[in-house]
């Protein structure tokens, strides 16, 4: 047996803040914004809307897109940076929320590559026979934590969660192999300060991701003995359309096959590679079979990426 996707969701608020309100606010313009991130809008949780609410909605769907019932997920993981606050974790208000009595639950700080980090545990914990199906959430409510007087920053990052069930697959289907790494010397380029604000030097994380995420990208597909071309969709991390577009092309695969949910969403660090992968899966963009790579990249610095054989 695999370990793979069983069921998946995900959930953005419904305030839609675009470039041109931005214009409002700072000193920035639309064709700005556009050509440099590829970003037109992005979705901002109201005050009454915090992280674990975001995480249970997306959550409670994708147990429903599972056909699995909330008793019955042993692990909960959860990957953000904005938590409702440092203590009790997501994972725990998750898991009263959802009624799963059996779970334990964790939440995984590792920005925005925090989803591939859960995945990869959750797929640990299960392949061990130790837990038979994990929940691994990506939630962030960046909006919380944006200077937005940062021009820098602020055009940058969106509300949302999106969710997965892991369990067992079909022999040949599921998560086929993966890469994970940190750079701790680099956690100066993207962190959060002591006013509880983001700060990102650009320069060092645009140079740091065009090179990581394609890196990663291939590495993962020649784990396991195929090429480039054989990658049927790519979903990389939403930060930027230039540095997509970097990983894209060193796959050598078309447009098409290319996750772009930035130019609604925005980055939403942990919770843009789950929120990229169930709507590509709910347009139609992933058929059973396909071999799909995830990838992303955060502060930390950290990256990780999976490739996987969709399908049950």
């Amino acid at each position: 047996m695999g370990v793979g996707v069983l069921g998946l969701a995900h959930y953005v608020p419904e305030k839609i803040l675009t470039n041109a309100d931005l214009e409002k606010m700072v000193d920035t313009n639309d064709e700005w914004i556009r050509t440099r991130t590829g970003i037109e809008e992005r979705r901002i949780a109201g005050d009454d809307i915090d992280t674990s609410d975001m995480a249970f909605f997306a959550a409670e769907k994708a147990l429903k897109d599972a056909n699995v019932n909330a008793e019955e997920i042993d692990l909960i993981l959860v990957a953000t940076v904005t938590p409702d606050s440092p203590f009790p974790s997501v994972a725990c208000l998750i898991q009263d929320k959802l009624g799963a009595k059996n779970a334990a639950a964790m939440d995984i700080g590792a920005a925005c590559a925090g989803f591939m980090y859960g995945m990869i545990t959750g797929k640990q914990f299960i392949e061990t026979k130790t837990y038979k199906k994990v929940l691994v959430i990506g939630v962030e409510k960046l909006s919380k934590i944006t200077d937005w007087e940062d021009r820098n920053t602020c055009v940058l990052f969106g509300d949302g969660a999106g969710a997965v069930v892991l369990g067992d697959v079909s022999d040949g289907k599921g998560i086929l192999s993966f890469e994970l790494g940190a750079n701790g010397g680099g956690a100066k380029h993207l962190y959060e300060n002591e006013n509880g604000h983001i700060i990102m030097n650009g320069r060092e994380v645009f140079k740091f991701a065009v090179r990581q995420m394609p890196d990663s990208s291939v590495n993962v597909v020649e784990k396991i003995g195929l090429k480039r071309d054989d990658v049927d969709y790519l979903i990389p991390h939403q930060a930027n359309i230039r540095i997509m577009n970097a990983a894209r092309e060193r796959l050598g695969i078309s447009e098409e096959k290319m996750a772009t949910t930035i130019k609604k969403y925005g980055n939403n660090s942990s919770a843009s590679i789950p929120m990229a992968l169930a709507e590509s899966v709910a347009n139609g963009k992933i058929k059973d079979g396909d071999l799909v790579v995830l990838v992303g990249f955060g502060g930390g610095l950290t990256w990780g990426a999976v490739a996987m054989r969709w399908g049950k």
